[in-house]
């Protein structure tokens, strides 16, 4: 079983579509995406949540994890599987 993943995202975010790739080769199957492209009220959300403005923005169960960069990051510290099995 894996942790919840909510995504913030645009269409046309290279980024977006790396931090997919990368969680769906870790098993996850379901993301929730928040296209904040299409709902400037779900951006404003985010930067109020996350304190950045810029997409993609992911959080696995209650953790904010940060953008791609972080979420690779997570990944190579090992940190994660454990994360997305909810440890």
């Amino acid at each position: 079983m894996t942790a919840k993943v909510l995504m913030y995202s645009t269409a046309v975010c290279p980024y977006c579509v790396r931090a997919e790739q990368l969680l769906h080769s870790r098993g996850v199957t379901e993301i929730e995406k928040v296209r904040v492209d299409l709902d400037p009220s779900r951006r404003e959300e985010m930067m109020q949540k996350t304190g950045r403005r810029t997409v993609p923005q992911i959080y696995i169960g209650e953790r904010h994890v940060g953008g791609c960069d972080d979420l690779y990051a997570l990944d190579r510290a090992g940190q994660l599987d454990p994360l997305l099995r909810g440890a």
